[in-house]
């Protein structure tokens, strides 16, 4: 009809459908920019937190709890000097513990103290107080202090030295802290969420490295993303006079240590954490970070196939506690000739001559360490413990001191106390004593004879590993 269109085909309609479908593929398979910068790539550039072991906290800055009553404090683990909290408070400077079953909580001086110089001074101002009461002072909330807290309750008189530093305080530390995985496998892998703060209650910012700058290598590298509160951050909080709560605090306190069974014994401090549920390969999370920063393989002296390798840490030229010079020259001799005849790598070192990595480096590869007692022998922390790994320690005769003993065995490695000529061990180790010549220049030792011993503890190892 003219003036109308002629009805499409049957060829025209199915070209138009074609074309629609193709146009609609097309279209439908493309994004914006914008739709494109919103794609979630979160699980494919790494697995999710909790796949990790590293719990997803709430990041409320505030624990509010409004009309109910005041979250109560936790004590998730406790021994003497080494207290674990879970929601610990603090007001102008106190720490208030709320319970309403305060016979629960340990008597205070097994927890706090003054947290100056070691004496008989009173307690640091800690209260447990019910949840009425924290009602009442706290009001309906509290600022939130997120993620784990290590909290040192100490002077500067003990931090300030690179074995207390390592050898009690994170010694101490770790072990309470590590007590939540019993399960640690000798790579070290753990769950636990590293701490995020050291908080140090009486010590300012100037006054926690020790005079070799070992202490910061070791916190900085155990804990690379760690941060560091000192009294002034303490104080700060005081003068605001509101409340915080700590999600978890680990409560370190050397004086409150004191006052327990095991420190009696031993005269260590972090001896008390050994008291709590543990890892036999509790250390290996701690000493691998500490090692493995340096480039060297934590697993480096595993077994008791590789060569060994013996360390003697001199401090002759120190000044203090030194061995008789022909007494030092005929140990060398005598190592040496070990060396020559076995094939074992012999090092003659003096600590502070080494950088710091090349120290770590060293200690990490030591099969047998041996020294005066003094600092360089720190560096125990560091050995890789197997059967065979040892620890030989020089006294002026009748002297004798725990910390490289103690620490040794808490290890599982083996120490041989010295006398001149004759040698100690386990349950034979003579009680404490710094005779007169303890610090002096005029120490012996007989070298053939710690030589033979060495080649001893070489030998059992290899005819064990048989």
């Amino acid at each position: 009809m003219t003036g109308m269109y002629a009805p499409p085909t049957q060829r025209e309609l199915v070209l138009v459908g074609f074309l629609f479908i193709t146009l609609l593929v097309l279209f439908s398979g493309s994004k914006s920019y914008n739709e494109l910068s919103h794609i979630d790539l979160s699980s494919v550039v790494s697995p999710p937190l909790q796949s990790q072991g590293i719990p997803i906290l709430p990041s409320l800055s505030r624990l509010s709890w409004g009309s109910s009553k005041v979250p109560r404090t936790q004590i998730i683990t406790h021994a003497p000097g080494w207290t674990m909290f879970d929601q610990m408070y603090i007001l102008n400077g106190t720490v208030y513990l709320v319970s309403d079953e305060p016979e629960t909580f340990p008597d205070r001086k097994f927890m706090t103290s003054a947290g100056i110089n070691i004496d008989n001074s009173p307690e640091m101002d800690m209260r447990v107080i019910s949840t009425a009461e924290a009602k009442k002072l706290f009001g309906t909330g509290a600022n939130r202090v997120q993620g784990v807290t290590w909290l040192v309750n100490d002077p500067k008189q003990f931090i300030t030295h690179y074995y207390h530093w390592s050898a009690e305080l994170f010694f101490g530390f770790w072990r309470s802290y590590s007590s939540l995985d019993p399960f640690i496998p000798p790579s070290g892998k753990t769950a636990l969420p590293p701490p995020r703060r050291i908080l140090f209650s009486h010590l300012d910012a100037n006054h926690w490295r020790d005079y070799a700058s070992m202490n910061q290598w070791v916190l900085r590298t155990a804990f690379p993303s760690i941060s560091m509160e000192f009294s002034h951050d303490w104080n700060d909080r005081a003068a605001m006079g509101v409340p915080f709560v700590f999600d978890r605090v680990l409560f370190a306190d050397r004086a409150a240590a004191i006052n327990g069974a095991n420190w009696l014994r031993t005269q260590r401090t972090a001896s008390e954490a050994f008291a709590l549920p543990g890892s036999p390969n509790w250390w290996s999370t701690f000493r691998n970070n500490v090692i493995e920063y340096t480039g060297l393989n934590a697993s480096t002296g595993a077994g008791t196939r590789g060569r060994p390798v013996i360390t003697y840490i001199s401090r002759q030229g120190w000044g203090r506690r030194m061995l008789i010079q022909k007494d030092h020259d005929k140990l060398v001799e005598e190592l040496y000739k070990l060396r020559d005849q076995y094939g074992y790598e012999v090092n003659v070192v003096s600590m502070d001559k080494l950088s710091r990595a090349e120290q770590l480096r060293l200690a990490g590869r030591t099969t047998i360490m041996m020294g005066v007692h003094g600092n360089g022998l720190t560096a125990l922390l560091w050995m890789k413990p197997t059967p065979r790994t040892t620890v030989m320690e020089f006294f002026y005769p009748g002297g004798f001191a725990h910390d490289y003993e103690y620490t040794t065995r808490a290890l599982g490695m083996v120490h041989y106390g010295f006398w001149g000529n004759s040698y100690f061990t386990g349950a034979d180790v003579p009680p404490v004593a710094y005779p007169e010549g303890f610090q002096g220049n005029e120490i012996p030792i007989d070298g053939a004879v710690v030589a033979k011993l060495v080649h001893e503890r070489l030998s059992l190892a290899e005819e064990a590993d048989d």
